[in-house]
């Protein structure tokens, strides 16, 4: 029984001072899986919408990010990307949160494009990061496929929507935050 104590309290000492070092592998291995779902993003947008890619390389940066959500007249949903800077190739990792209120139901795992109209716009997207609106539609997906791309504009640049998992469905007002994450910059 004794032995059985030391060999764990020697196992939480271990642990406790590799921690720094598996804090930074850890942070450079989400970054690299970020980067991963990106790209990933990314040739499925330009699969769904060809003029995409040329749109994507003119713009002064872009926006992805992946986010899972749940929603039956209230839901929310959350989810991790990152910025691009094309100019000085610069990512910024970024979180994002997002709530609605309305008639609408679903669940569903979804992928943002952002294409940023100018660098002001982009910039104050990193620093300041919100976006809020409404709206409504039908989208589906399933295994990676979806219903349609689904388009908007704003005031910073054009965004665009693919649901790779789920259903939703209804009319809704919608509020998302985005932020940098603070862990992963």
């Amino acid at each position: 029984m004794k032995m059985h104590q030391i060999l764990m309290n020697c196992a939480i000492t271990l642990s406790l001072l590799s921690g720094s070092a598996l804090a930074a592998d850890d942070k450079a291995s989400k970054q690299t899986e970020i980067r991963a779902v990106t790209q990933a993003s990314l040739e499925k947008f330009y699969a769904a919408q060809p003029e995409l890619k040329a749109q994507v390389a003119k713009a002064p940066g872009y926006g992805v990010f992946t986010t899972y959500g749940l929603s039956f007249l209230v839901g929310g949903a959350g989810g991790k990307g990152l910025v691009h800077n094309n100019k000085t190739k610069k990512d910024t990792f970024m979180a994002m949160a997002q709530a609605s209120a309305g008639g609408e139901v679903g669940i569903a795992e979804s992928e943002t494009l952002i294409v940023f109209a100018s660098a002001k716009s982009m910039d104050w997207f990193v620093n300041k990061g919100w976006e809020g609106g409404g709206g409504g539609g039908l989208q589906a997906g399933a295994g990676g496929k979806s219903a349609g791309v689904a388009g908007g504009g704003g005031p910073g640049g054009a965004y665009y929507t693919l649901t790779k998992n789920g259903l939703q469905a209804g009319v809704a007002v919608k509020g998302s935050k985005f932020w940098k994450d603070g862990d992963l910059n």
